[in-house]
């Protein structure tokens, strides 16, 4: 028997317009790449919203458009990838309709034990263990994701990286809510309880 291949979440889900409600759904879900032939997966355990029209965190806020920010303003179900610090590159999912701005960042991932070997490879490490994925720019560089990729369709049947369906989705008692990290800069927004975490996941990046 032909084993049932992971089904691609569509593009109705990236459409939700609360970015809140957003970042709480991606929370179980997996997300998928393949960058050279290889093929990598993991499970979200956290992530942080950022919202365009009123949130100093966000890049795009004020509704300002830039070239780097430019896909932010298309349709949700986008990828919008950062370079941080000149060094880490940072993957975000774009959600809402059209012209609204808002993003999600996917903060840390629960490496698929299928990709454990492909992963350890591309980080330089030889165990598996908590740094693998637990971070933006580790869960990027194990899964093979640059700035090449902003802009990437995740809905689309030929992208390189796309979102399949959890099994195992967190209750909402299961779900975590603190302030983002490293967003001092941002006065008042500083403080929103804009991160999401699945509570008591050995993955979270802290």
């Amino acid at each position: 028997m032909t084993p049932t291949l992971p089904q691609r979440i569509p593009r109705s889900f990236f459409l939700e317009a609360d970015v809140l409600q957003a970042s709480n759904k991606l929370l179980g879900h997996i997300l998928a790449t393949s960058i050279g032939g290889i093929v990598a997966r993991g499970r979200i355990v956290e992530v942080e919203a950022y919202r365009g029209s009123d949130d100093k965190a966000c890049h795009a806020y004020g509704n300002k458009r830039t070239p780097r920010t430019e896909v932010m303003f298309g349709q949700g179900g986008h990828a919008y990838v950062y370079l941080c610090y000149g060094i880490h590159h940072l993957f975000n999912i774009v959600t809402g309709p059209a012209g609204q701005a808002d993003a999600v960042l996917i903060r840390a991932l629960e490496p698929l034990p299928c990709s454990h070997g492909h992963m350890l490879k591309r980080r330089g490490m030889e165990k598996v263990q908590k740094r693998l994925t637990a971070g933006p720019g580790m869960l990027s560089q194990a899964m093979g994701i640059t700035t090449a990729l902003s802009g990437a369709d995740l809905a689309a049947a030929d992208s390189p990286v796309w979102l399949e369906w959890g099994s195992a989705l967190p209750t909402e008692t299961a779900i975590a809510r603190s302030p983002r990290i490293g967003v001092g800069y941002a006065e008042e927004c500083a403080a929103w309880p804009w991160r999401f975490t699945i509570k008591q996941s050995p993955w979270l990046s802290r």
